[in-house]
């Protein structure tokens, strides 16, 4: 299972997108390969266009399988930026270091264009599979 990250999900209908990826991704949302959690739908919702985009949207997203939040992320990623604040890279965006930690409580990968989750699956204690939709620099 890949969690779904914004950086992702924003470039999906990206012409430069490699030949059959938008159809691999498609194939794990069907498939329930791919899962969601409250910082990615905020920041899915904060770019709707309009009132009635944001309820399509959100009622498609819905269908997807829902990491939920709860103490021990919390933790996790409270512990993940005190890392990276050790090492200079606190800065990091907040909504990333969170979905990471649901990724590493869930055992789960993350689906994105950014190279912060190489960050922090290099640089703390979260493990989790880093998968690029495609390769950095190319979109």
């Amino acid at each position: 299972m890949l969690l779904l990250d914004n950086s992702a999900w924003a470039r999906l209908g990206d012409r430069m997108l490699p030949a059959g990826r938008a159809d691999t991704v498609a194939e794990w949302l069907t498939s329930g390969d791919l899962a969601v959690c409250l910082p990615f739908l905020l920041e899915a919702g904060y770019s709707a266009q309009s009132g009635a985009g944001h309820e399509s949207m959100m009622a498609d997203l819905g269908h997807l399988p829902r990491i939920e939040i709860d103490h021990v992320i919390e933790h996790l990623a409270l512990d993940a930026q005190r890392e990276l604040a050790r090492v200079g890279h606190h800065r990091l965006p907040p909504t990333d270091i969170v979905i990471a930690a649901c990724a590493h409580h869930a055992g789960a990968g993350v689906l994105h264009y950014d190279r912060d989750y190489d960050v922090l699956a290099q640089r703390t204690n979260l493990s989790f599979q880093s998968q690029w939709l495609a390769p950095a620099g190319t979109l």
